[in-house]
């Protein structure tokens, strides 16, 4: 089951309420490290532009929501980088409690870390969120509470605006056709590709995730559909990298349509 939401806006007991802050800010947790309610993988490859600012924006939108919760920082590196994430990394979390690092030479590409990073959280809720800053923090607390008082297993957002050019927008359009005709063409998935995603632990546990590359996100929703995860789908805008050239090559094309077939018929 899939629902699209506009954002700030949830269907809860057949009726429509719209900005959901004042409901999920009364939320109180105990802080301890045992009974997180929300946990955060930030993946932050060569993100050294960025990391800072992001991370301020994302505890200051999360702080808002009273709840405990922990950032993880997933700042695995390539033998031999300059790239300076990792000394960033550790400084912010020398300042908060709550934030961890993970800082391991790099043993596949972007689908390796974001396991690594999930595998590490420990919240009842789990998000995913990339590093760059393309997707606002602000989305966090949009999908937390969408997920939490919709009694969803997913939430997930789809790029209704997008600023990253031509090229980008068309090769993510052609993805989002081929998984739809592969997978599903009964179910209304906008944007496979889309962050932040966010889960409940049950369902994590539940996905059995292998993929070290670019098709992680796409792993994610064929075993949620697969699982018959209750799925909502929130608009948001992607905005373009100014930072860094984009890690989205011709080769991570091919990897990725080679991974939408092998998938669907091995």
């Amino acid at each position: 089951m899939v629902e699209f939401i506009k954002q700030n806006t949830t269907f809860l007991n057949n009726h429509v309420i719209n900005c959901i802050y004042p409901l999920y800010l009364k939320v109180t947790m105990p802080s301890t490290e045992t009974n997180i309610e929300l946990s955060v993988v930030v993946l932050c490859y060569q993100a050294e532009n960025i990391i800072e600012r992001f991370t301020a924006q994302l505890l200051q939108e999360i702080t808002q929501l009273n709840i405990s919760f922990e950032l993880i920082l997933v700042a695995n590196y390539d033998k031999g980088t300059t790239d300076n994430t990792i000394t960033l990394a550790k400084k912010i979390a020398q300042q908060h409690n709550n934030i961890k690092v993970l800082d391991k030479e790099k043993e596949g590409g972007m689908g390796w870390d974001m396991r690594s990073g999930l595998s590490a959280a420990s919240g009842k809720y789990i998000a995913v969120i990339d590093g760059d800053a393309q997707m606002p923090a602000s989305d966090i607390p949009i999908v937390y509470g969408v997920i939490k008082f919709g009694n969803y297993d997913l939430v997930k957002t789809y790029r209704a605006k997008r600023y990253d050019g031509f090229i980008r927008t068309f090769l993510s359009d052609s993805y989002n056709l081929v998984f739809k005709l592969l997978y599903a063409p009964r179910f209304p998935i906008r944007d496979i590709n889309s962050k932040p995603k966010i889960f409940t632990k049950d369902a994590y546990k539940k996905m059995h995730l292998n993929s070290n590359d670019w098709f992680t996100d796409a792993e994610i929703m064929i075993q949620a559909l697969k699982l018959n995860l209750k799925i909502a789908e929130i608009s948001t805008m992607f905005y373009k990298n100014e930072r860094n050239a984009s890690f989205v090559g011709f080769k991570t094309v091919f990897e990725f349509v080679f991974n939408l077939f092998k998938y669907r018929f091995k």
